[in-house]
């Protein structure tokens, strides 16, 4: 049947369109360059990927697409930027503390502790683990496998240097974890920076790995993955927390954050809480 005379097509909403372009996009990132961001909540996405194009100063997310499908020097800057390196030192200390107290004697029964920080941003959570595990005695039996997708995060985390601003809270953060000395004891503070012992990075090695499409990536006593699930869709988070359960040990410790919740993917099943409230699990095989 023949379109009325006169009709026309609604004209799409501004929001509409950015939509449009968002997911082209994301199709652009993966089909041109491997990194899939189709499961990432998109209300989350849309609103850093509008944030990214008005940072690098351009007119509309369709020139971000066609730069980016064109030009691979300007990958790395917009990886970085989606990958919300947001983070502080001991950063909800009382997650810490339950570390120290209650998982850390677990892990010394251990001859050799593989520790897994996926998703470590800039590594303040790196370094502040590493920081508690000298304290208790473990670190020479550590392995740390500080991982991100984005390099330039890894890059920084691997400099170890903060701004001196962030003292402070740090500070207060790491006495309020159970710190036993003062955290000026592990940095030397340079003009706006504070630059942390290299020693602290003795047992850690920073790695390239993308959670939403690479496997498991070492055999594990501990993960941390903090904040991170928040940005993915329900089926990315029931896959990663697979993924989390086929990594660790029988009984090991996931550590997530305070803002996700593991109780509606079907993954769930494979976790005990130790402490629900801290996001505190063990892997449920081995467990009696």
């Amino acid at each position: 049947m023949a379109a009325e005379v006169g009709s026309a097509t609604p004209r799409p909403s501004r929001e509409e369109i950015d939509a449009i372009e968002v997911d082209a996009f994301v199709q652009a990132m993966a089909r041109r360059h491997g990194y899939d961001f189709s499961g990432y909540a998109p209300s989350s996405l849309k609103r850093r990927v509008l944030q990214l194009v008005q940072t690098l100063d351009m007119a509309h997310v369709g020139e971000l697409t066609a730069r980016v499908l064109r030009e691979d020097a300007l990958v790395p800057q917009v990886i970085a930027r989606l990958s919300v390196p947001v983070s502080e030192m001991f950063r909800n200390p009382a997650v810490f503390r339950k570390l120290r107290d209650e998982v850390f004697p677990v892990l010394a029964s251990y001859p050799q502790i593989n520790i897994w920080q996926a998703g470590c941003a800039h590594g303040q959570e790196v370094y502040s683990l590493a920081i508690l595990l000298k304290e208790a005695g473990l670190y020479d039996r550590c392995q740390i496998y500080a991982t991100d997708f984005s390099d330039e995060a890894l890059a920084k985390a691997q400099e170890g240097i903060f701004p001196i601003r962030d003292a402070r809270l740090y500070s207060e953060n790491y006495l309020a974890a159970g710190g036993r000395h003062t955290l000026s004891d592990y940095y030397h503070a340079r003009y706006d920076f504070m630059k942390f012992d290299e020693r602290l990075k003795e047992r850690v090695t920073f790695a390239n790995h993308n959670l939403v499409c690479d496997g498991v990536f070492c055999e594990a006593q501990l993960i941390l993955c903090r904040n991170v699930l928040i940005y993915f869709s329900d089926a990315l988070q029931d896959r990663v927390l697979g993924l989390f359960r086929s990594s660790l040990s029988r009984g090991g410790f996931l550590c997530l954050g305070n803002r996700e919740s593991i109780r509606f993917a079907p993954s769930a099943r494979d976790f005990t809480p130790l402490d629900a409230e801290l996001r505190l699990y063990r892997n449920a095989g081995g467990l009696s």
